[in-house]
């Protein structure tokens, strides 16, 4: 009897921590409501009120306008030919030029009252020396002078361009008279035709120094003689 009581006992308890467990794990369902859609309420759209004239005016006004970008004019490109004249000038071509006005000679007008016009006689000078050194310059401002050399009549040097440094040339003397001409050919850009010159013995001593200031065509003459050797 004790037995059959304790079993319905459990069998009551279990039931009704069952039904306990049950009732927890059973959620409340809500129905949804209808709502209805904003869009369709025109309360709820707050439209922007249209603008004045005036504040467009002012908005306007206070408007920030951007320059225009103008473009600059580019300039065409020419093809570089080598042909074509007045294009392309060689500048030896024009240095040539500016040196044959200057060496041109001048004419009978410019050569007065600019320099000698008659043969200057630079002297006579004996020495013992078998050889002799004749050097010449330009002292002054180089101008183009030219000059040409003759002795004893016969050319010695065609033609020589004077310039501010030395040139010359080695003379074996004959015995006797040596008739040294130098001959102005023109007088350059800036008239007349000057000049240093020097006449060295075979040790570089000098025989004579002196300078000449000649028109063109004139001379300026000096004889060196050989004197004989005392036996």
């Amino acid at each position: 009897m004790k037995y059959n009581l304790l079993f319905l006992f459990t069998f009551f308890l279990v039931l009704s921590v069952s039904a306990q467990i049950d009732s927890e794990n059973k959620s409340i369902i809500i129905p949804a409501e209808e709502v209805e859609d904003p869009k369709e309420d025109n309360e709820l759209i707050v439209m922007p009120e249209p603008k004045k004239s005036a504040e467009l005016d002012e908005e306007a006004e206070n408007e920030i306008v951007l320059p225009k970008v103008e473009k600059l004019p580019v300039a065409i490109r020419k093809d570089f030919s080598m042909i074509k004249e007045n294009k392309f000038r060689n500048p030896a071509e024009l240095y040539q030029k500016r040196l044959k006005n200057a060496l041109k000679l001048k004419n009978d007008d410019e050569r007065k009252h600019n320099g000698s016009e008659v043969t200057q006689f630079l002297g006579e000078y004996s020495t013992k020396a078998k050889r002799v050194n004749v050097i010449y310059r330009d002292h002054q401002a180089e101008d183009g002078d030219l000059i040409r050399v003759y002795v004893n009549g016969q050319i010695m040097q065609m033609r020589v361009l004077l310039q501010n440094h030395s040139k010359g040339f080695f003379l074996t003397l004959t015995p006797g008279d040596n008739i040294i001409e130098f001959e102005a050919l023109n007088q350059g850009t800036s008239g007349p035709n000057t000049a240093e010159f020097q006449v060295l013995d075979d040790l570089g001593k000098p025989i004579v120094t002196n300078q000449w200031n000649l028109a063109t065509g004139v001379k300026a003459t000096i004889t060196v003689i050989k004197a004989r050797e005392e036996d």
